[in-house]
């Protein structure tokens, strides 16, 4: 069972900038993934970022240019740093782990961008 500790969310205002942090309680191992989904209220949790081996990443398109994730492999953590934000990136945000089949899930951490 991997644990997922986020923090990082908040307010901020159309334009601003916010960055998401998520600790794993292990280390990925050749063919984990690990990133970040959302949730908006009455929409379906989609994809926004995530890391595979090598370090390629995948984006949801309409945050490509104003977002990026990184990654820490030794602290066993990631980061969505979000720029330009949007009234439409509101949601909750939770950090994912892939192993095989499973899937391990943070608390979620809410982002809410309002003027």
């Amino acid at each position: 069972q991997v644990q997922l500790v986020e923090s990082g969310g908040g307010l901020v205002q159309p334009g601003g900038s916010l960055r998401l942090s998520c600790v794993a309680s292990e280390a990925t191992s050749r063919g984990d993934r690990m990133g970040w989904y959302r949730q908006a209220p009455g929409k379906e949790r989609v994809l926004v970022a995530e890391i595979g081996d090598y370090g390629t990443r995948k984006y949801l398109d309409s945050v490509k240019d104003r977002f990026t994730l990184s990654k820490d492999n030794a602290r066993k953590m990631i980061f969505l740093q979000m720029n330009n934000l949007k009234p439409e990136d509101t949601a909750v945000y939770y950090c994912n782990f892939r192993r095989a089949a499973s899937d391990f899930w943070g608390q979620g951490t809410q982002v809410t961008v309002s003027s």
